[in-house]
């Protein structure tokens, strides 16, 4: 390795300078041109654990194969100047101002003898601390999604902070929910010069308030009380919305294949999955809130009795809690068998909803259901289309959010996708909360025309279930 040196310039006191640690660049391959007008310094060990992890067809190794053709492309640029550091500003359309240094000369920095040298962590720490002398009026940060190399900077008296880009929220509290509670005196502040009509036995409300501002379109909105009111926004424009009442699910006569709704997000649900005008629609919800049965009765109805979509897919990250066991044997349906427990549990809810039909007529349902749903794994997605089909993404809070654009757009004309999930119970390594690719989506799409969303709030699985929720 060449002995001359390439350092940031001691005069730019101002920005900071984050030594990016690889994590980061596999999390995130774009992660370079996130930091605006700070510079970025990538050690050489960081590039070494690149290219170890670049082999296999993971996530990750996509992942890292793409952060290094990135870092090739910026690095071959003929303008590109070691010496100074790469400007970013021509590869980020001038989102990222700051320069790229690469370390291109040995450091040799003494760390305490309880950090063994051959760790590539703490050669990153080594570098740390040689840019720590070297700028000591600059601020060097360390980035890292690793919490104990956290810890460990931190311990060493270096500033160490976690990849925060690609969080959609610092708080999921802040989540959309899909659904807003009308005030008391809601009416009196927007029902001044009010207009009022039916279409196809619903009603229609134009009003007009301070309100209507912060409305989003396919929002729900409610008022409990002596004349409850359940409506979907169906226009937004300045100060004025149009209200639309719903359908109501709640009731034995609007049952969707024997199911009927149990609450208000139920009912709300309901409503999303049983349009057709909505492509997109998301469910959050812990454990026995109904977010599988609900939308596979939807889908039943609308693929059997509709004909509004051929078939059921449907698909699920293979996170497992547990200690994985091994290859599964059998086709790509047979090998997702044991993932899709919650399927063949909502089926068995289904087929029993018709009392009337006997044994033979139940299992002869059985066999025409078992023929319209489809079990994808999501390693072959890539490349594909799907034409007029009820596609249902399982465990959504799993998926990053480059997954999820995979996977979304796969939808081709006349196909609904319907993503389920729980943010509280997440499998994937490095994915949190507020950067799942259920919650990019979530707050992405709110307001689009033709999806919506709702958190459904209360279990409906059982006393036990709802008890264990709450305490456990």
């Amino acid at each position: 390795m060449a002995q001359k040196r390439t350092t940031p310039k001691q005069q730019v006191a101002l920005t900071k300078l984050f030594v990016l640690d690889t994590n980061v660049l596999m999390h995130d391959p774009s992660s370079l041109l996130r930091f605006e007008e700070h510079d970025i310094y990538l050690p050489m060990m960081t590039l070494e654990e690149l290219d170890n992890n670049k082999k296999g067809m993971t996530e990750v190794a996509r992942n890292a194969r793409q952060a290094s053709r990135f870092l090739d492309q910026i690095v071959s640029d003929p303008q590109a100047n070691m010496e100074q550091g790469i400007t970013l500003a021509p590869h980020s359309g001038g989102a990222a101002t700051g320069r790229l240094f690469i370390q291109t000369y040995a450091i040799n920095s003494e760390l305490p003898a309880a950090l063994p040298s051959y760790k590539g962590d703490n050669q990153i720490l080594g570098v740390m601390l040689h840019l720590q002398r070297e700028f000591a009026k600059r601020q060097v940060i360390l980035v890292s999604k690793d919490i104990n190399m956290r810890i460990k900077a931190r311990a060493l008296g270096f500033s160490a902070e976690d990849y925060f880009n690609d969080k959609v929220l610092e708080d999921t509290d802040l989540l959309y929910s899909g659904t807003r509670q009308l005030t008391d005196d809601f009416w009196d502040k927007h029902g001044k010069g009010m207009e009022s009509w039916q279409e196809n036995t619903r009603t229609f409300y134009r009003i007009k308030g301070p309100l209507c501002r912060e409305l989003l379109i396919n929002e729900f909105v409610y008022q409990e009380g002596a004349q409850p009111l359940y409506a979907q926004v169906r226009e937004q424009v300045g100060n004025g919305a149009v209200l639309e009442t719903i359908k109501d699910f709640t009731h034995a006569k609007n049952n969707i294949w024997g199911i009927t709704a149990r609450n208000r997000e139920q009912n709300f649900a309901l409503n999303l999955l049983m349009n057709p005008d909505i492509d997109f629609v998301t469910l959050l919800g812990q454990a026995g809130t109904g977010k599988t049965l609900l939308t596979l009765a939807a889908g039943l109805t609308q693929v059997l009795e509709d004909k509004r979509y051929n078939e059921i897919i449907m698909t699920r990250v293979t996170v497992p809690v547990g200690e994985d066991i091994g290859f599964l044997p059998g086709t790509e349906e047979e090998k997702m068998t044991p993932w899709m427990g919650a399927l063949e549990d909502n089926l068995d809810v289904l087929n029993k909803t018709d009392d009337s039909a006997g044994e033979w007529g139940r299992a002869a349902t059985q066999d025409l259901i078992r023929s319209r749903i489809k079990i994808k794994s999501l390693n072959f997605m890539r490349g594909r289309t799907f034409l007029n089909k009820f596609l249902i993404i399982d465990e959504a809070q799993n998926l990053t959010p480059k997954q999820m654009k995979t996977l979304i757009t796969r939808a081709g004309p006349g196909t609904k996708v319907i993503c389920l999930g729980n943010i509280a119970q997440i499998d994937t390594p490095y994915l949190t909360e507020g950067s799942s690719g259920l919650t990019y989506v979530v707050d992405r799409f709110k307001g689009w025309l033709h999806s919506g969303h709702v958190t459904l709030m209360r279990g409906e699985r059982s006393r036990l279930a709802d008890h264990a929720a709450e305490v456990l």
